[in-house]
């Protein structure tokens, strides 16, 4: 697989993951979070959506031969 793509698509899936991350945390802020649970409910979103993302790259890595 060229280096590239990999490359593109790691960069595209931490920038999905940030981004979910700082929505989660904005959120549990106007949700009334104090600012060190609205920071880990954000680190839990970021690091769901990393093992996710993770999860189904194994998946798919298993199918293709």
């Amino acid at each position: 697989m060229n280096v590239a793509v990999v490359l593109q698509t790691t960069a595209l899936v931490i920038v999905v993951a940030l981004l979910v991350a700082a929505g989660t945390g904005k959120l549990a802020r106007i949700d009334g979070a104090t600012y060190p649970a609205a920071l880990t409910r954000a680190a839990t979103a970021f690091a769901a959506v990393i093992t996710l993302a993770a999860t189904v790259t194994a998946a798919l890595a298993t199918l293709i031969p």
